[in-house]
């Protein structure tokens, strides 16, 4: 009970610190004529904000300051511990005394579901709806991901738009036609992975596998499936009982049971809970964002409106990404986020999770600035646990 109020805790700090979107808007912006170097990086404001203001909760008591994964940390620690004595683990210290969570996204990582599964499903949607003029090999299938961006009514426009719509579909039904589509698109895909003809990438299972040995949790986050977790469980069951018995999922009900959730879902919290110190938090977050977005404008004499809210996806996803370190029982900066995608990427760094791309076929030529690493394929020299091991320590 108490290691749960702890995290409850934990998250309320986290939440009313997480001014991290200002980051990705203000990062090269200089205040001209402002010390003796001739100008200061806006993003110390930000940095010189965070500081003071996580400080200032703390020591003002309307936060408590407590570890809430002081006793998870002691826990692996011995885990490692033994590890490293029976000649698996290693000898530097700080690897027994840091923990590592690896949390893996399903679409694109576990499975490469644009490349195995999405085309073939539009190819028997378009057979379902007697559309036999349309067939997507895997060079359309790509340039049309590419041009839309993976919006999947953007790659029916562009691709009816170039070959011509059906005859007897009258303009002002585009939208419902495409919405048939898709909704057959989606049954088929459902189909095709039941049906297990879909493999798993190769060497996901054997890096559970060894994350297990080395003591390393291992989340699956199936909660922002882009296809749904109906598409993702089922691939997630792929790993078999015993493996699935090792890790764990989280899904949209499991963001929402999560305390960050509750909290920032609106999906409500405990009534054991202090009432006000949420409350607190919450304003006290909205109030340093104005004073961060006021002092921005002043020094660079100017009037903006700067947007520090971010898109729902990516909320969507950030809660995700919390939710899988609390269940984690790891702090969100010893996490490392395995993705498939942008959305992903973005979201990581704007809690200041570590995170690296697993390219798949359709993000081969994709570019991941943000990124930490991007890598290939499961298994050496690209994605092993020794790797996120470095990657977490120098971040």
């Amino acid at each position: 009970m108490l290691q749960l109020q702890l995290q409850r805790y934990e998250s309320m700090r986290l939440l009313a610190i997480e001014i991290a979107p200002l980051r990705t808007v203000l990062v090269s912006t200089v205040i001209p004529g402002a010390g003796s170097g001739g100008g200061r990086n806006i993003k110390s404001i930000v940095k010189s904000h965070n500081r003071n203001f996580a400080q200032g909760l703390v020591t003002s008591g309307r936060i408590p300051s407590y570890n809430c994964c002081r006793k998870s940390k002691q826990r692996h620690s011995r885990v490692n511990a033994a590890n490293a004595s029976s000649g698996s683990g290693s000898d530097d210290p700080s690897n027994s005394t840091r923990q590592l969570a690896v949390l893996l996204e399903v679409e694109g990582v576990l499975m490469d579901v644009y490349r195995m599964g999405n085309r073939e499903a539009f190819n028997l949607a378009f057979k379902k709806l007697g559309l036999d003029c349309a067939n997507w090999t895997e060079p359309i299938y790509l340039d049309l991901v590419r041009k839309s961006f993976g919006g999947e009514e953007e790659m029916l426009t562009l691709y009816f738009n170039k070959i011509g719509w059906p005859t007897s579909l009258p303009t002002n039904e585009k939208g419902s036609f495409m919405k048939s589509v898709l909704r057959e698109k989606q049954k088929a895909l459902e189909d095709l992975v039941m049906s297990k003809s879909l493999p798993l990438r190769p060497g996901a299972e054997d890096f559970i596998d060894d994350a297990h040995k080395e003591g390393v949790p291992v989340v699956v986050l199936a909660a922002y499936s882009k296809s749904g977790e109906n598409i993702a469980k089922p691939i997630i069951e792929r790993l078999g009982k015993d493996r699935m018995s090792k890790i764990k999922i989280v899904g949209k009900m499991e963001v929402e049971e999560s305390f960050y959730g509750q909290l920032v879902l609106g999906k409500g919290v405990s009534s054991s809970l202090d009432e006000k110190l949420i409350s607190e938090a919450r304003k006290a977050a909205a109030i340093e964002k104005q004073k961060i977005a006021k002092e921005v404008a002043s020094a660079l004499k100017l009037s903006v409106d700067i947007d520090t809210t971010s898109s729902e996806s990516v909320k969507k996803i950030v809660a995700a990404l919390r939710a899988g370190a609390e269940y984690a029982e790891v702090g969100v900066p010893d996490c490392v986020l395995v993705a498939g995608s942008l959305p992903g990427v973005t979201a990581a760094e704007q809690i200041g999770m570590p995170c690296v791309v697993l390219r798949s076929r359709l993000t081969s030529r994709a570019e991941f600035p943000s990124a930490d690493a991007i890598l290939d394929s499961f298994g050496a020299p690209d994605l092993t646990i020794s790797r996120l091991r470095q990657l977490r320590s120098s971040s």
